[in-house]
């Protein structure tokens, strides 16, 4: 068993995941500009905390769906990728 690691000793060989994606590729660029609190605003509404199973964050089903969309895909498809 490995020892835990304290939350204020940084990693040594860990990168943020900002450091290692491409900046100017277009998906990346959209991420940026998107605002993310609109979705939560706006699809919040529709669910019912104490109904059914617990709902999967807003950013993860507007960035499926989007992938859905755009690349005519279906549901399997886009969990495959």
């Amino acid at each position: 068993m490995r020892p835990k690691q304290k939350d204020s000793q940084p990693m040594l060989f860990a990168s943020k995941l900002e450091q290692i994606l491409n900046d100017r590729h277009p998906l990346y660029r959209l991420a940026k500009t998107i605002d993310r609190s609109e979705f939560d605003n706006i699809f919040g509404k529709l669910y019912d905390p104490g109904f059914g199973r617990p709902a999967k964050p807003t950013r993860l089903m507007v960035g499926l769906h989007y992938f859905k969309y755009t690349y005519n895909l279906s549901d399997e498809a886009v969990v495959e990728r």
